[in-house]
């Protein structure tokens, strides 16, 4: 007679604790990922039924780079074509990350107007309204760059780093002005209204863009405003770009532009996500 003998027991699972906390933590990287693009394909949409939003980037380029060319590369540099090296990247740094600022007044508006209250009844992301909101405007820094540099090229700036270089200068700009615009997302969060966000907005930008080495060189500029431009990261970033243009060398000011991005998205992404979800 046959005997039956029980099925061996399963063996324990290899899952620990630990593995499953990084399963989790990679659905909810993923998930967030995916629900961030989803909200970001939103905000491409809107910009493509309400073409209107890119008249700042279309005319601010164009219009920025011809009056400070013409009216100030006489007296700084001597010449129109002499000012050009200088200027460009200048104002390809103000323009873009001045940009960045309607990113906080556009999501004070959204948020006044209730569009983020039914996000949040959604189940996606937290992070997601915010994170596809900013990675929308990417497209409008990609068009503020391309402006810039190529009212440049057509005025007569020839960048000594080619092609490669002012690609990567560009690329540059738009990181920069990407990681910026987490701080006034995290001011379109706190703030009552629209109109609050473009002033601090202001407040915060006119100083750092004007107060640095983007128009002038710092050797003209008085001893004690010296210090202030020598430590202004904007001043870092648009010798980054210059570098970059002007040689194609990837120096130190990039690395150092790059971490300064780091720490603004490490410290406002955070504040900004945890301040929207105190609104729920």
């Amino acid at each position: 007679m046959t005997t039956l003998t029980a099925p061996a027991p399963a063996p324990a699972s290899p899952i620990t604790p630990v593995h499953e906390r990084t399963l989790r933590n990679r659905v909810s990287f993923r998930q967030g990922a995916a629900d961030s693009i989803s909200m970001a394909r939103r905000g491409l949409v809107k910009i493509r039924r309400t073409p209107e939003q890119l008249i700042d980037v279309t005319l601010q380029p164009i219009i920025f780079t011809l009056m400070f060319t013409y009216i100030f590369g006489g007296a700084i540099a001597g010449s129109v074509a002499d000012y050009l090296p200088i200027i460009i990247p200048g104002i390809l740094v103000q323009t873009v990350i001045t940009t960045s600022a309607v990113t906080g007044t556009q999501l004070r508006e959204d948020m006044d107007k209730g569009v983020f209250d039914r996000f949040r009844s959604l189940p996606i992301a937290r992070i997601a309204p915010l994170a596809g909101a900013l990675l929308a405007d990417t497209v409008r820094y990609l068009i503020a760059t391309t402006l810039t540099i190529v009212m440049g090229l057509i005025m007569g700036w020839r960048p000594g780093g080619g092609v490669g270089g002012v690609v990567l200068a560009g690329l540059l700009v738009v990181v920069c002005a990407w990681s910026l615009s987490w701080i006034f997302a995290f001011l379109g969060v706190i703030a009552r209204s629209a109109s609050s966000v473009q002033g601090m907005s202001f407040l915060i930008l006119f100083p750092l863009t004007f107060l640095s080495n983007a128009f002038v060189s710092v050797d003209t500029m008085p001893t004690w405003l010296q210090g202030f431009v020598n430590v202004n990261p904007v001043s870092h970033l648009v010798t980054a770009v210059r570098d970059l243009a002007s040689t194609g060398s990837v120096t130190g000011q990039v690395g150092l532009a790059l971490l300064l991005c780091a720490a603004v998205v490490a410290i406002f992404a955070p504040l900004a996500v945890r301040s929207y979800m105190k609104k729920a």
